[in-house]
C-alpha cells in the first residue's frame, strides 16, 4: 500500500465514523431508544416494570395499525412505482432464503437438533415490526424520506420465512412421531401464518389507509399521528423490560456460538439487503429500511407459529435470541449503522 493510499483509506475512515457517530448521536439518544434502554437495565437489575400483557398486545396492535394505515395513505397520495415493485421482491427473496443461511449455520456451530434450528432460524428471516417503526422514526428526525409503500414490503417479508421453516421442520418429523399430528400441526401453522395478526392488522389498515386517503388521514390524525411515539416509547419500555428480564434468566442457555450467531445474523442480512437495494437504485431512505427489515428479527409472528406447529422446540432459546439479543443489537447498535451505509450506496 501506497503512503498516498494509506492517507486515503484513513480519510475515508474518519469520514465513516464521523458519519456514525453523528446518527449514534441521533438514534441512542432518542427518547425511544432510551426507554427501551431503561426497561432492559431496570429488569436485568431485578426491577419488574413490565406492563400488563393486555396493555402491551393494546399498545402492538395500535403501533401495527397507525404503521398500516399511514402507509397507506402515503401510496393513495403519491402511487406504487417500480422501486416498490423491486423492494417487495428483495424483501420477500430475502424472507425466505434467511431461515436457510441461519439453518446452515446453526448446523455447521452447534449441536442443536432439526428441529430447535428451524425454529430458530425462522425469527431471522421475517421481520421486527418495532424495529421498523423505530428506523421510519429516526429517518423521520434525520430528515431523510422513504416510501410509505415500504409497510407492503414488511407486511410481505413476515410469512415467507415461516413457510421455509416449516418446511425445513416437516421435511424431517421427529423420530416416532405421529403423520396425523404432525400434519394437522402443519395445517394449524400454515392458517396461523396466513391469519397471523400483525399481517392482518398491517395489510388491513393499509388498505384501510390506501382507500379512504387524505380524508381518511385527516379524520385520523390525532389518533394515528400524534400519540404514536409516546405510545412507541410506552411499547418499548415494556419490550425492554421482556427482554431484559429473559435475558436475565436464561443467560446460561445462550452459549457463545449462539450468542454470535444473534449478532451475525443481522449483520448477514443486512448486507444482503443492502447489496440487493444498491444493485435495483432503491433511495437513500428505503434503502436504510430494507436493511432494517432484513435485519431484524421476529418476536412476535414466528414465535406464535412456532409454538403451534414444532411445541418442542425451546421458545427459551429462540426468544432468548431473537428478542433478548438481537433486537436490543438492532435498536442500540446497528440502526446508525444500517442508516450510514443507506447514505453512503442509495440513490
Amino acid at each position: 500500500m501506497t503512503p498516498v493510499e494509506g492517507a486515503h483509506g484513513a480519510f475515508c475512515l474518519v469520514i465513516l465514523m464521523d458519519l456514525y457517530l453523528s446518527l449514534a448521536a441521533h438514534s441512542l439518544l432518542s427518547a425511544p431508544v432510551l426507554f427501551f434502554a431503561l426497561g432492559f437495565l431496570a429488569s436485568l437489575a431485578g426491577g419488574h416494570i413490565a406492563l400488563p400483557g393486555g396493555v402491551g398486545k393494546m399498545l402492538a396492535l395500535y403501533l401495527m395499525l397507525s404503521i398500516g394505515f399511514k402507509g397507506g395513505v402515503s401510496v393513495a397520495t403519491h402511487g406504487l412505482n417500480a422501486e416498490m415493485a423491486w423492494a417487495l421482491t428483495i424483501g420477500i427473496v430475502l424472507s425466505a432464503t434467511m431461515p436457510l443461511i441461519g439453518n446452515a449455520i446453526l448446523s455447521a456451530t452447534t449441536s442443536l437438533g432439526a428441529r430447535d434450528r428451524a425454529a430458530i432460524a425462522a425469527h431471522y428471516g421475517s421481520i421486527s415490526i418495532v424495529t421498523f417503526a423505530a428506523g421510519s422514526d429516526a429517518l423521520v428526525r434525520l430528515g431523510i424520506t422513504f416510501d410509505g409503500a415500504m409497510v407492503a414490503v414488511a407486511a410481505a417479508m413476515e410469512a415467507p420465512a415461516i413457510l421455509t421453516a416449516l418446511w425445513l421442520i416437516f421435511r424431517s418429523p421427529s423420530p416416532g412421531g405421529d403423520a396425523a399430528v404432525a400434519d394437522k400441526r402443519l395445517n394449524a401453522a400454515l392458517r396461523d401464518v396466513v391469519l397471523n395478526v400483525t399481517i392482518v392488522i398491517l395489510i388491513g389498515a393499509f388498505a384501510i389507509g390506501a382507500i379512504t386517503g387524505e380524508a381518511g388521514m385527516k379524520d385520523l390524525s390525532g389518533f394515528i399521528v400524534d400519540p404514536f411515539r409516546g405510545a412507541l416509547c410506552l411499547f418499548l419500555i415494556d419490550l425492554g423490560a421482556i427482554a431484559g428480564a429473559g435475558l436475565k434468566k436464561e443467560w446460561r442457555r445462550i452459549s457463545p456460538l449462539l450468542l454470535g450467531f444473534a449478532v451475525l445474523m443481522p449483520l448477514i442480512g443486512a448486507a444482503l439487503a443492502l447489496t440487493a437495494s444498491a444493485l435495483a437504485g432503491l433511495s437513500v431512505g428505503n434503502t436504510a429500511l430494507m436493511v432494517t427489515l432484513a435485519a431484524s428479527a421476529s418476536y412476535i409472528a414466528v414465535p406464535a407459529a412456532m409454538r403451534i406447529a414444532v411445541p418442542d422446540a425451546r421458545p427459551e432459546l429462540y426468544l432468548s435470541l431473537s428478542l433478548g439479543l438481537t433486537f436490543p443489537f438492532n435498536l442500540l447498535l446497528g440502526l446508525p449503522v444500517y442508516v450510514g451505509l443507506a447514505q453512503m450506496t442509495g440513490g
